[in-house]
């Protein structure tokens, strides 16, 4: 059993990335034994999302953040392998649109939130605007900003500020958000990079542009650790996943991904006394 809350950042806890593992031990004993764990995991992701859909109480938003190369892709197609696509959608976040910079910066976001009965699944989010935005600050040129609220030094905390109301705001309106960090080494990253050098068929994966990320490694790590502490709530936790084996990522997430369904108040709609008439006239007319 994966217990998955010994990687929750505690709200209000101020946190420091470099004593969270990158790695640890193997949480199964084979390749056999994390297949066997993974198809149960997704049988029991499935019935899950069935109850959620039939619910229809709840939505649920995951959302996924790490470092360039740290698995998100991988994880999601892993661990929602069970899930009923017709409950679920995933949205890829990229630089964002001229359209998109006309807006404030949860915009463009909103109108791809999960309706109840469904999850939806964000890789990358919003988050962007306080980690690539703040190593790169230069971006707030584009977002049409008031010169005074681009000079404002205190315009991080109130980001930060902007998004746990926002989040707090969905969870009042029966929308459960759970946050994941995939939390890679910087030597891990390298090497799959250098395995996407090596594999045509993922020579694709890989740009000059992540290559220049790289430069600013302890830049993003200061600034995912300013909003992870800023920004873990009870009602929208983070989880900080060891991701460096991606076997063990996988499992941790689904186990995640399982508690915050089942924490949901769920049940089958109950029939109406009107509706078990119907469907009894409804037997009558199939059995003649």
């Amino acid at each position: 059993m994966i217990d998955s809350k010994i990687y929750h950042v505690p709200p209000g806890k101020k946190l420091n990335l470099s004593e969270w593992p990158t790695a640890i031990p193997a949480l199964t004993k084979s390749k056999k034994h994390y297949q066997k764990l993974l198809e149960e995991h997704a049988k029991d992701l499935s019935a899950l999302q069935h109850l959620h859909y039939a619910s229809n109480r709840h939505a649920l938003l995951l959302i996924f953040q790490g470092m360039d190369a740290a698995g998100k892709d991988g994880a999601i197609r892993h661990v929602m392998s069970g899930i009923n696509p017709q409950g679920c959608e995933v949205t890829s976040f990229k630089q964002p649109s001229a359209e998109e910079l006309e807006h404030d910066f949860l915009w463009r976001t909103v109108c791809h939130l999960p309706q109840r009965g469904r999850i939806g699944i964000f890789n990358r989010s919003y988050y962007e605007e306080v980690l690539v935005v703040r190593v790169h600050p230069e971006e707030l040129r584009n977002e049409g900003l008031s010169k005074q609220l681009h000079d404002d030094k205190s315009k991080w905390d109130d980001r930060y500020r902007s998004l746990v109301d926002f989040e707090k705001h969905l969870d009042r309106n029966s929308t459960r958000v759970v946050k994941i960090f995939l939390h890679i080494s910087k030597d891990a990253q390298r090497k799959r990079f250098l395995e996407r050098i090596d594999d045509p068929e993922k020579n694709w994966k890989l740009s000059l542009a992540d290559i220049h990320e790289r430069k600013f490694w302890k830049d993003y790590a200061k600034a995912y650790e300013e909003c992870l502490s800023a920004t873990s709530t009870h009602h929208a936790p983070w989880y900080v996943v060891p991701a460096d084996d991606k076997a063990n990522a996988q499992l941790i997430v689904s186990e995640v991904v399982l508690d915050a369904l089942r924490s949901l108040d769920m049940s089958y709609p109950v029939s109406t006394a009107a509706r078990l008439r119907e469907l009894k006239a409804l037997r009558k007319t199939l059995t003649r």
